[in-house]
This record gives C-alpha cells, sequence and structure tokens, in this order.
C-alpha cells in the first residue's frame, strides 16, 4: 500500500526498457551458472543462475537463494512463503460447428435468457452448410438458429458459438463412469468407484492446457458437493514421440507411417507390442520396419509353442511318474518365472518401463521354450510348465491383448483371461544369483563388492572405480588398463 515498486533492469525486460530510456544503472545480481556475463545493452538475463551482488547470498543458486531468503523472512517474522497462481479468464466460446452449444437465447424484447432445464441439452442440427466463410456454420442453420423465448413465447434465437473441446475434455472422465445417465452429469458413487484415474498418460502440451482445465473442474465439481475426489490425476507420465527418418512424422515431410496398414500387415497386438518394446514411454523412438518384423516373428512364435503344447493342459495326465535328472531344469524355470513376474511387476507398476517388462517376458518365454521336453517328461515338470505359461499369458495379456485372450482360452479356461488375477510371486523361489567380484590395484587386493551375476563388464568396472578404498590407491592416476574376469574380479593397472 505504499506505492514501492521494484524494479530490476538486469534481470525483467520491461524494466531494462524503462532504465534505458531514462538511462538508469543496471546492476547485474544473477548471472548465469557458469560465470559469463549476460546481460548487456542488447538485452536481460532472465534465466535462474548464480546470485552476485547480492550480499550473503552471493554464489548462491538462485533456488538455493529463494529458500534462503524465505527462511530469513519467516524468522524475522516478516514474511511467509505463498504460491501466486496467474489465472486468467478463460473465454470458451468459439465460431465452430463441432462443439457443445452454449444454452442461451437472445429475445429482443426479454434480452439474454437461459434455456429452460426440461430442454435440456440443446443439440447441434444434422443439416449444416460448411462454406468456409467467416462465422459460425451454426449461424446458417434456421433450424437452429429461430426458437421461442421461454419467458414471453416470442421469436427469439439461439446462440450460434460453442464451447471449446477443453470444456467437454475437462470432465469427460467423470462422464465415463456412467455414460448412460441421464438425469445427471454422473453418478458419483460410480465416480467414487472408479476414480481418481490411476495413471495419465499424455504428451507434454496437456500438462499445461488440458490438464490444468480437467483439475479446475474437478476442483470445483468437488466443492458443489458432487464428488469427494480431490485430484483426477495422481500420477501423470509424459509420453515421447514416434520419429521417422531422423524428424517427427510429419505429413509435410512425407514420413508418416500409417498404423491402419500396420495393424493391417502385422495385427494390432504386434503394433501395440512394437511401440511399448521398442523405447521408454517417456523417450522418442525411432520408427524401424525391422523391429516391428521381430515382434511379430515373437508373437508367432508363442502361438506356434502354445498349439503344439495344448495337451498340457488336458484335464486327465497320462505322463510317467517322476524321473531323475529333471530337478534343475524344472527349478531354473520356476525359478525364472518368479524373478519375471516380480521384475515385471515392478517394471509395470512402480517404474514404467514397459520396455524392459517385455524384455524380461521374451527372455521368460525362450527359457520355458528350451526347457519344455524335458519338463514333459515328468507330472512335476507338466506341473511347472503349465503355470509357466500360464503366468506367460498374464504378463503378456496387457501388452497383447488379442493374442493372450485367444490362447488362454484355448487353453480350456471358461473365464477370461482379462478378468483372471495378476500372478504373484513367491520370495522365497527368487534366487537372486549374487557374486563376490575382488578388486585389485596393480595385482594387490583393494577392495570387494557384491554384484549380481552376469551384470554388465561396463557396470562392473564403473562401480570398482567408484570404491573410495580404490580410489585411495590410484591416487587420481587415470588406469592404463583394467583387466575384467567375468563375474569374479577386476585389476586396475595404473
Amino acid at each position: 500500500g505504499t506505492g514501492a515498486i521494484m524494479a530490476v533492469p538486469a534481470h525483467d525486460e520491461r524494466d531494462f526498457q524503462f532504465a534505458e530510456r531514462y538511462s538508469l544503472p543496471v546492476k547485474e545480481v544473477i548471472v548465469p551458472a557458469e560465470g559469463a556475463q549476460h546481460c548487456d545493452t542488447n538485452g536481460v538475463f532472465t534465466e535462474y543462475g548464480k546470485l552476485v551482488n547480492s550480499g550473503n547470498y552471493d554464489g548462491m543458486t538462485s533456488q538455493q537463494a529463494i529458500s534462503e531468503m524465505i527462511k530469513y523472512l519467516q524468522n524475522k517474522g516478516l514474511g511467509k512463503e505463498m504460491v501466486l497462481y496467474r489465472l486468467r479468464d478463460w473465454g470458451i466460446s468459439r465460431q465452430r460447428y463441432w462443439g457443445t452449444p452454449i444454452p442461451i437465447i437472445y429475445c429482443k424484447k426479454c434480452g439474454i435468457t437461459k434455456v429452460p432445464y426440461k430442454d435440456l441439452p440443446v443439440t447441434l442440427p444434422s443439416e449444416v452448410e460448411f462454406k468456409g466463410e467467416e462465422g459460425s456454420p451454426l449461424e446458417r442453420s434456421d433450424e437452429f438458429v429461430k426458437t421461442k423465448c421461454p419467458l414471453c413465447n416470442g421469436e427469439a434465437r439461439r446462440e450460434t458459438d460453442t464451447m471449446d473441446t477443453f470444456f467437454d475434455s475437462s470432465w469427460y472422465y467423470f462422464r465415463y463412469c456412467s455414460p448412460s445417465e441421464e438425469n445427471f452429469p454422473f453418478k458419483p458413487e460410480k465416480a467414487k468407484y472408479w476414480l481418481p484415474v490411476d495413471l495419465y498418460v499424455g504428451g507434454v502440451e496437456h500438462a499445461i492446457l488440458h490438464l490444468i482445465y480437467a483439475r479446475f473442474f474437478c476442483k470445483v465439481l468437488r466443492d458443489f458437493g458432487l464428488t469427494d475426489i480431490d485430484e483426477p490425476f495422481p500420477h501423470y507420465l509424459a509420453q515421447g514421440m514416434v520419429t521417422k527418418d531422423g524428424s517427427a512424422m510429419s505429413k509435410s515431410r512425407g514420413n508418416v507411417v500409417d498404423p491402419d496398414d500396420m495393424v493391417n500387415k502385422y495385427g494390432a497386438d504386434t503394433v501395440r507390442l512394437f511401440i511399448l518394446f521398442a523405447a521408454p514411454p517417456e523417450k522418442e523412438f525411432a520408427w524401424d520396419d525391422k523391429g516391428i518384423e521381430g515382434c511379430y516373428r515373437f508373437l508367432n512364435r508363442v502361438w506356434i509353442f502354445f498349439q503344439e503344447n495344448l495337451e498340457i493342459f488336458e484335464k486327465h495326465e497320462t505322463a510317467q511318474i517322476d524321473g531323475h535328472g529333471f530337478s534343475e531344469e524344472k527349478g531354473n524355470v520356476e525359478t525364472k518365472m518368479h524373478q519375471t513376474i516380480k521384475k515385471v511387476t515392478g517394471d509395470i507398476g512402480d517404474r514404467y518401463h514397459l520396455n524392459t517388462a517385455i524384455s524380461s517376458i521374451m527372455e521368460f518365454f525362450n527359457e520355458v521354450k528350451k526347457a519344455a521336453p524335458q519338463l514333459k517328461s515328468s507330472l512335476s515338470g507338466r506341473k511347472i510348465l503349465k503355470q509357466s505359461m500360464e503366468a506367460l499369458l498374464k504378463l503378456l495379456s496387457p501388452f497383447a491383448p488379442h493374442i493372450s485372450e485367444e490362447l488362454w482360452e484355448s487353453t480350456g479356461h471358461d473365464s477370461r483371461l482379462v478378468l483372471s488375477s495378476w500372478p504373484g510371486y513367491e520370495p522365497d523361489l527368487i534366487r537372486e544369483d549374487i557374486v563376490t567380484i575382488v578388486v585389485q590395484v596393480n595385482g594387490k587386493l583393494r577392495g570387494k563388492f557384491e554384484s549380481e551375476r552376469n551384470t554388465p563388464e561396463e557396470d562392473v568396472k564403473s562401480h570398482a572405480l567408484s570404491l573410495e578404498h580404490v580410489k585411495k590407491y590410484m591416487r587420481n592416476q587415470e588406469p592404463k588398463k583394467i583387466i575384467y574376469i567375468k563375474n569374479k574380479l577386476v585389476n586396475i593397472v595404473i
């Protein structure tokens, strides 16, 4: 209320223009982190950086300084941290046909009035001319425009603007819970059962437009008492783009891959599996025809393997009594099954590493296929094979649902795979192979550490070099050579 204002000409464009016009001094208080002077008569530095000319805060990053300044003001009782939202009015009207009609009527006698509740919803006319002219196509539809005033029953006209489609998409997730409801937007009890959305996957542009609107709508519906949901999307994953020939797919570049062509050629499961397998979901990946061929061959191998082993699921077993010599193979497959269930469960539910989940499923399938002839030779082996094949379909189902469901039915199950429970794993049956790696410097023992068997060589070497005791004997020298004996030893030669 004092009328005082803060001016920072070195770091605000308008302040800089004012200072330049009136020849005021420009003092830098933030510089790029690398220390280069950025602000001069040609511009300003408006990013976060490192503080200078700031007393006790010199040398701090912008984030560190903000935190310390807030602490200082709070300790002195002079202020507190507060978040200010730059919310602005949202004009929702659009001059186009495709959108929700705005339920407003204009009458020369009564003025502007709303459409009565009993006449809702206002629906779009089916016969409309699209001429590419200015204004909304609805303006040229007498069927839609001409109506009666709900107050005086005189001649009136409807609002021809429609709502921005963002308006509809801001609460669709509530409507999905009860799409057939005719008296209310949605049933609160249905929304309570289904919501919030467990995981929202979308592009970055969603985070700055649609999700802001959707979250706002959710808060308003909560304030109206229509829902108890506070946050509509607790978890959000920004997905990467698919590129081809080194750039984002675009019709103008002529590098678009028609998904319908791919589905017709390889099937929906193959296309789905390839997209999820090609790269982590948050990363972009380059479309590769060879990659989709590989996924197609994998699903074919799965299909053929099941067709060749359907007798495993017959109710009347005719196999011989357990023999000797197959216990190791049986144990390996059982261990691999539980390890894979644990890995895939974590990759999907905790880390969203869908590509590594698929890779684990492929490895598990290869293990089962290789061991199948021996497992079929004994009753206990056939039991493990059956369990492994069922687990394989359950794990594969989220990535290739159609072939998984088809094979599930062919194995004699009455209920649908999608309705079955997710497989669990037995911790006691997961034998994590741990090895002790000996670390030497010039042939002398300088340390040890544990690692999973068959860890990539570069990872083992990197771990060995990071050991503090090893660093001590290396004395900041670069290694001339690093000798690695798989699963046993790292010898650093300096």
